[in-house]
């Protein structure tokens, strides 16, 4: 008999399958998901004030995610932190710890592999193995916690995979993390990127989510997206825009777009133009981010001059824009660079 992935079950479902599967009554799922969520149990044995004849049945047909550390690294540069994960299973994802003056911001994964298929990422080299479930989701946060011995302050669904590849898995996540009786972490502490996956950026707005949508665009003329993204394929860059549109509509939550600079690629006056006017007039914020080396790739970061120019063009436009921080990329830790294995 499978047994119940309890760790990835908001709370009503866990009352629900506490009630039905076991016979118990509905109070015992509350101490079961505080146990889960906040003390953080990894084990039943843990659960002291569950009857020991409940945690016998609950060891017999239910789970708990297993998340363990099998590899941490430690920037020299700037002391940014990645996490080799292994899960119950055997595979493996990365999680990046970074340290900013608001507290600890912790990049996790929700698929192993990805098969977004984008040419300057490596994560999704080896293609799509699975994805996670939400228990494995909180197992990251919850591991990196332990190791640490502090509070994650704040969260980016933005290591490997694509969380709207996930996305059930992912609302669960989501409506476990801010629980009151769990993780009780504002979703306005977290940010999920995406590649543009249009329909399912439809589907989160009806959710009105307090979260920051960020969304991953890196051109804005279809030919050269669709050279280095091939979701953009599927969804061109109009039918994004209006999803992205209706989301701001919905959600109020003011998009950030994610722009990664490759030198000959993406990064001339003419594509920060193209840029200004394909957001003019939106309440957005542009991140650009000096691509990173990925062996495989070939991709070269834009040259300083260039990156300067064009985020200077955006702000002469009347945009928001920044050039996000290059954290950890001495441990191959920055964006783009997280694999699932430890050749890295």
């Amino acid at each position: 008999m499978d047994r119940a992935d309890i760790s990835s079950m908001p709370l009503p479902r866990l009352e629900q399958w506490v009630t039905d599967a076991l016979g118990q009554p509905r109070f015992r799922a509350g101490q079961l998901f505080k146990w889960l969520h906040q003390k953080q149990a990894i084990s039943f044995d843990q659960m002291t004030d569950l009857p020991a004849a409940l945690r016998e049945t609950l060891a017999r047909q239910a789970e708990i995610a297993g998340v363990s550390t099998r590899l941490c690294q430690v920037s020299r540069q700037d002391g940014t932190r990645k996490y080799l994960l292994e899960l119950a299973d055997g595979n493996c994802v990365e999680a990046v710890l970074m340290q900013y003056r608001h507290g600890g911001s912790l990049c996790i994964s929700t698929q192993v592999g990805c098969r977004m298929g984008c040419a300057f990422c490596a994560s999704t080299l080896g293609g799509l193995v699975r994805s996670l479930t939400a228990g494995e989701m909180l197992g990251e946060v919850y591991e990196v916690q332990r190791q640490t011995g502090g509070p994650v302050d704040s969260l980016v669904l933005m290591g490997i995979g694509e969380p709207l590849d996930n996305f059930d898995s992912v609302l669960d996540f989501l409506d476990i993390l801010s629980s009151p009786q769990g993780r009780n972490m504002s979703l306005r502490h977290v940010s999920l990127s995406t590649c543009g996956l249009a329909d399912e950026i439809d589907r989160l707005a009806e959710k009105k989510l307090g979260l920051t949508l960020s969304v991953s665009l890196h051109a804005a003329d279809d030919t050269t997206r669709s050279s280095i993204m091939p979701i953009n394929k599927k969804y061109d860059i109009g039918r994004l825009m209006a999803s992205c549109k209706a989301y701001y509509e919905a959600t109020g939550r003011r998009i950030s777009y994610e722009y990664a600079l490759i030198d000959g690629v993406n990064d001339t006056p003419a594509h920060a133009d193209r840029l200004a006017r394909l957001l003019a007039g939106q309440n957005c914020h542009v991140n650009l981010i000096p691509v990173n080396p990925v062996a495989e790739r070939g991709t070269r970061r834009s040259k300083d001059s260039a990156i300067r120019a064009f985020r200077q063009l955006l702000e002469d436009r009347g945009l928001n824009a920044t050039v996000r921080r290059e954290l950890g990329s001495d441990i191959a830790a920055a964006c783009g660079q997280l694999r699932r294995a430890m050749d890295n």
